[in-house]
């Protein structure tokens, strides 16, 4: 059980921006920390909440973040689907005809074991973000080339 700590006297809306200015759509994040928080506070005994259903209560948090949350801090076998995770899952083959992020999660879930799943995100997401770029793949410093069926096609 993780407790939400905050001060009594709560952070404003121009100190939490002060935190996160330099994070994407930083506008939006602080509205979203603003309302999460009260809604932690009011709704979750300031608990944050070990399931992807009241996780996805919160403002902000969708089905990725409450995965990142459930694997991360709880421990839980889940797993969270970006793009990076998305791409790299499709070009290396594990994925081949799901055409979502849902999709592409329980296909994930179902054929990793339960105790590399968190671990299998953070790889196929660094592989994602460092080598299998979108654009420009970078085939020639890949360890998985003999595995990969876009390497393989190409």
């Amino acid at each position: 059980m993780f407790r939400l700590f905050y001060r009594h006297n709560a952070a404003s809306e121009k100190e939490i921006y002060e935190f996160i200015k330099t994070c994407s759509y930083p506008n939006n994040k602080t509205n979203y920390i603003l309302n999460m928080s009260k809604k932690l506070i009011e709704d979750f005994n300031e608990i944050i909440p070990s399931d992807l259903e009241n996780l996805q209560k919160l403002k902000g948090v969708g089905r990725k973040t409450a995965n990142v949350i459930l694997s991360i801090i709880y421990k839980k076998p889940a797993m969270a689907v970006d793009t990076h995770v998305f791409r790299v899952s499709k070009r290396i083959g594990l994925t081949k005809k799901e055409k979502t992020v849902l999709e592409t999660e329980k296909k994930l879930i179902k054929y990793i074991p339960k105790n590399l799943i968190a671990k299998s995100h953070h790889l196929l997401l660094l592989q994602g973000r460092y080598i299998c770029k979108a654009r420009k793949p970078n085939c020639k410093i890949c360890k998985l080339n003999e595995f990969c069926d876009f390497f393989l096609e190409n």
